[in-house]
């Protein structure tokens, strides 16, 4: 079985020496950091991206390669109305094939209930700006012919697309390094350093660069390296398990997700394929610490995550990883460059069983690779996306699975909130301080 395209076995692309000095500086060169840095740079200025391990190295190359408005947070819908078309313009912009097509995506509804939960959010969804229907079983049969299950409706989205993550990401780097960025690869952030209380510098694992603008977009390590600069986030990572097919007959171009599966179609003639609404959470120290904080989504869903007993070694929740450091300390970061969970064999085997059901005629399914990431999630279900509480940081982080297409937009919405420009949309609901502000949570969609 072929393994992941990004590992440390690929030598660094990014490998130039630490500049002295950035106007803005990026933590994490996953999709959000990525794009923060091409709009930062589109701009004329100068950011500088640290990355740890490498570029799209974790959950930004390892998630479905959805690009979806369909089933979003309400507060999140007008920013990816906005990811879809620049994500056309990234697609022309960089010198090579990303796999991007509007393919559309579906929900299937295997009950009424189900269904009017899909109408629900479409009445509420359809003024901000989407495309979405209520597709009839009819309709449904006639988009997915010979799939063995029927279903009493779906929610479909035509002008969602798809793209190949561990293809788009590392273009859309290189298109922002041909702008004006700098990418540096194995170079893990270890403390902000700070004159009268703001930023003034981030110390480095290769030395210190002067800045005074500091995003945070490290994924599931955010919190991590946050509580140690005095800044709480809530947040903790979930392991999801995904199957790379091999070439099949075509059954269907867009993505679809029903009966605990999700599928879309890959630009190699395979299938991307997940369990979907199934994901795996490893119990450490930030479990406990949190647990009032995540009581609702608890409520809402007791079981809606499997738990894991302990949260493996130099995992940013981890039992032993190191939660305090200085700036000459060597830090957790770079005792793991990629966090690169084994998938679940169990999961992986019964993702290809329920597709081969679905679909008999495509006869013997071959998994061509498997594959897990660690999402990483916040209480409600939606980022934190906001200045933090130290002059000259921002934090964009706890996408919760849906970051890689939503990536584009919330890039350029930092690349303007940290120069002082529009940033186009309300992002109330993304703030840090819901947190602690006695607000009461109110949860996103489970979509």
């Amino acid at each position: 079985m072929a393994g992941f395209p990004i590992s440390l076995g690929n030598a660094p692309e990014f490998e130039g020496a630490l500049p002295e000095a950035a106007d803005v500086v990026i933590i994490g060169a996953g999709v959000i950091g990525i794009a923060s840095a091409y709009y930062l740079a589109k701009k004329g200025l100068k950011p500088v991206v640290v990355e740890k391990g490498r570029v799209a190295g974790e959950q930004s190359s390892r998630n479905w390669g959805w690009i979806r408005q369909q089933g979003r947070d309400l507060a999140e819908i007008p920013i990816m109305v906005e990811a879809n078309r620049l994500w056309k313009e990234i697609a022309e912009a960089v010198d090579e094939d990303i796999g991007l097509n509007i393919c559309g995506l579906t929900y299937f509804a295997e009950t009424q209930e189900a269904l009017a939960v899909y109408e629900d959010w479409l009445e509420q969804a359809r003024p901000l700006g989407v495309d979405s229907v209520i597709l009839s079983p009819a309709e449904i049969e006639a988009k997915f012919p010979g799939m063995t299950k029927s279903y009493v409706g779906a929610l479909h989205t035509p002008s969602d697309m798809r793209a190949e993550p561990f293809l788009a990401v590392p273009a859309l780097a290189r298109a922002a390094v041909a702008a004006g960025a700098v990418i540096v690869e194995d170079c893990a952030a270890r403390v902000l350093e700070r004159e009268n209380g703001r930023v003034s510098g981030l110390v480095t694992e290769k030395g210190c660069i002067r800045t005074q603008e500091v995003i945070v977009a490290g994924g599931s390590w955010s919190s991590l390296f946050l509580r140690n600069e005095g800044v709480n986030i809530p947040q903790l990572s979930v392991r999801a398990t995904v199957v790379q097919t091999g070439e099949v007959p075509d059954i269907h171009q867009g993505g679809a997700n029903g009966s605990k599966l999700a599928f879309r179609r890959r630009e190699d003639g395979g299938y991307t394929l997940a369990a979907s609404g199934f994901h795996e959470t490893f119990v450490g120290p930030d479990c406990f610490r949190h647990f009032r904080t995540y009581l609702p989504q608890l409520m809402e869903a007791p079981f809606s995550h499997n738990y894991r007993p302990m949260s493996p070694k130099g995992y940013p929740d981890g039992w032993g990883t190191r939660r305090r450091w200085r700036g000459g300390d060597v830090t957790p970061f770079e005792k793991m460059r990629i966090l690169d969970p084994a998938p679940n064999a169990r999961k992986v085997e019964e993702i290809r069983a329920r597709f081969e059901a679905l679909f008999p005629a495509l006869g013997k399914v071959e998994v061509e690779r498997s594959w897990a990431g660690m999402i990483d999630a916040t209480p409600d279900v939606v980022p934190v996306v906001d200045r933090a509480p130290v002059e000259g940081l921002s934090i964009c982080t706890g996408m919760c699975g849906h970051g890689f297409g939503i990536g584009p937009a919330f890039g350029r919405i930092m690349a303007d909130m940290v120069t002082g420009g529009d940033v186009g949309h309300d992002l109330h609901r993304f703030r840090l301080s819901r947190f602690s502000d006695g607000s009461k949570l109110i949860l996103g969609p489970d979509l």
